[in-house]
């Protein structure tokens, strides 16, 4: 995709978002900040945290189990990692499942910018086939696409907490930034 038309379909994105998080009844915004909400904050868009990248797809699929925000144990199957480099240092993270069946691969991770910048307990991608595989059989792996979970915007949510080997001491500004009430 040319920069023009990624930097567009991003910033559509971020702004459908807003909009879903200011009107839509499922927004994981409280209903009393809803009319003070002005709209999440993201880094600008920035091609060095896109990647075209092989998934490097685990012969035998671990179950991992993650707490969530709220102590309970989920299970997800350790399917794949993807490895990129930023900043001339080389990263590694896992692609998870939370069924074999599905298509969806679940990426969630921290980095240097967690807690600081970002929301502190890590942020998501999730890849989706028909939207993030390359003609050439890559996947797209764009931090520019990173969210925060619902439970940084309400302790009425319970999320998965990032298992350690997703952790990266790099700093990966791209996406969303901490959510400020």
């Amino acid at each position: 995709m040319e920069t023009s038309k990624w930097k567009e379909y991003l910033k559509r994105g971020r702004e459908e978002k807003n909009t879903f998080f200011r009107i839509h009844p499922s927004s994981p915004i409280p209903f009393e900040e809803r009319m003070s909400f002005k709209g999440l904050d993201f880094y600008p868009p920035d091609s060095n945290y896109r990647f075209e990248l092989k998934l490097h797809e685990h012969k035998e699929k671990k179950i991992v189990k993650m707490m969530d925000t709220k102590g309970n144990e989920r299970e997800f199957l350790r399917w794949g990692e993807f490895r990129f480099r930023i900043n001339g240092k080389e990263c590694v993270l896992q692609a998870y499942k939370g069924d074999p069946n599905e298509n969806r691969l679940f990426i969630l991770f921290r980095d240097a910018t967690s807690g600081k910048e970002t929301y502190g307990a890590g942020r998501y991608l999730d890849l989706e086939p028909e939207r993030h595989v390359t003609d050439e059989g890559e996947w797209i792996l764009d931090f520019n696409l990173a969210y925060n979970p619902w439970c940084a915007f309400s302790e009425a949510y319970a999320c998965p907490l990032v298992p350690q080997e997703n952790c990266l001491d790099v700093a990966i500004r791209a996406g969303e930034k901490i959510y400020s009430h």
